[in-house]
């Protein structure tokens, strides 16, 4: 008996010791990656949002798109960061209250436009409420031994691991934290900017490209200035432009360059660049055109499935870790998603009457509650299965009558 018990504690020590063990490599991963690492978030990607149409319309569609969705949750499936919340404190939580001085569009709005401007979002949970921590202001001070040891904002407050929780985008550079996606078209953003800067210098300083004043005549520096000064006053696009002139004293007009903003090909330039930041954010261009095109709901599908759930998913997943619960986006609003829907819908109708699951263990794929009812929790015989279907001992042929 003594023997017995023995065997028992050393199974249970060597299974806590395989539950404790620590990942060997990362005091070396602490080493490459320092001691606190902060935001990389290039300052001109958030001037980008307000000043460039596309960075700012791409973003929103996606903060829009991902803020729009609340959370179905199911048991508890392992013991969470955050120890003691009930399932329906957590419901409130995340779908209505986060906290008493935000909406809970406000909050997510909050979270998502960090992830795409950053690469990162942080949410500081009190034990009650949540509040978003701007990502551009934390530092992460990773752990020798085990993997992040806090967090710092502003240089100033500390957070434990027990009360912040994050999420990240891809990253092939950094462990712990991403940069944003719009890094990749940064190139595009600057062209943008110049683009920009042409266009107005060239509005606010009158030019007329391509027009010259010519003369037989050698005027003096006083005459000159004096003639130029006339003809700014009196001929500049931007007082209208629509005086006669008057060209004596052996003044002729001669073009120098024929290039036109048309010429310069600026619209298609622009709209070239748009696209290549819409494509950096994930965003189909299509989407921004409007108009009634047959691929604008594809693409719209496109957009929700292969960029906007995968954002919610590392939200949902960072979640899931941190209070324990199974969560889920709830899609069935989405309209873009609705024939994806049926087809889930359709497929599960299969499985069930295939006799391959039960009702009730289709309802928990499609995350509806449980049916108490016997015969949902039973295997559906196909009824086109002849003889076999009651009994298979039979086989699939009719009996024959021994009389005939």
């Amino acid at each position: 008996m003594e023997l017995m018990l023995d065997m028992k504690n050393l199974n249970l020590l060597k299974w806590f010791q395989r539950e404790e063990k620590l990942n060997p490599a990362q005091e070396m991963i602490y080493r490459q990656e320092g001691s606190s690492i902060g935001s990389s978030a290039a300052i001109d990607l958030y001037q980008a949002f307000d000043k460039l149409e596309s960075v700012s319309r791409g973003t929103n569609m996606i903060v829009s798109g991902a803020s729009a969705f609340d959370y179905d949750i199911k048991d508890k499936k392992m013991e969470g960061v955050a120890k003691g919340l009930r399932q329906k404190q957590l419901d409130t939580l995340i779908n209505y209250k986060p906290n008493p001085y935000q909406s809970m569009q406000d909050f997510r709005d909050s979270l998502f436009v960090d992830f795409i401007l950053e690469g990162n979002a942080f949410v500081y949970f009190d034990g009650s409420y949540m509040y978003h921590l701007p990502a551009s202001s934390v530092t992460i001070e990773p752990d020798e031994n085990s993997y992040i040891k806090g967090f710092t904002y502003m240089n100033q407050v500390k957070f434990t691991t027990e009360e912040v929780f994050y999420f990240s985008d891809i990253s092939r550079k950094r462990l712990y934290r991403a940069e944003s996606r719009l890094m990749s078209a940064q190139r595009s953003i600057q062209i943008l900017y110049s683009m920009q800067k042409f266009q107005e210098s060239f509005f606010d300083n009158g030019a007329i490209p391509g027009l010259v004043l010519e003369t037989e005549n050698t005027l003096s520096q006083q005459a000159k200035n004096r003639t130029i000064s006339n003809w700014i006053a009196s001929y500049n696009p931007r007082s209208g432009a629509r005086k006669p002139m008057i060209v004596d004293n052996g003044l002729k007009l001669k073009e120098m360059f024929k290039i036109s903003f048309q010429d310069m090909d600026f619209d298609a330039s622009i709209s070239r660049h748009d696209n290549k930041i819409l494509k950096a954010l994930g965003v189909p261009a299509i989407l921004l055109d409007g108009g009634n095109n047959a691929n604008i709901n594809p693409n719209l599908r496109l957009f929700y499935l292969e960029t906007v759930i995968p954002i919610v998913r590392k939200y949902t997943s960072a979640m899931e870790r941190f209070f324990g619960y199974d969560l889920s986006p709830i899609t069935s609003d989405v309209t873009a998603l609705q024939p994806d829907l049926r087809d889930i819908a359709a497929y599960h109708s299969t499985l069930v009457n295939a006799g391959i699951l039960t009702p009730n263990e289709a309802r928990e794929e499609l995350r509806y509650t449980k049916i108490t009812d016997q015969d949902l929790d039973k295997i559906r015989v196909p009824a086109n299965i002849a003889g076999s279907a009651s009994n298979p001992a039979e086989g699939g042929a009719p009996k024959k009558d021994p009389n005939a």
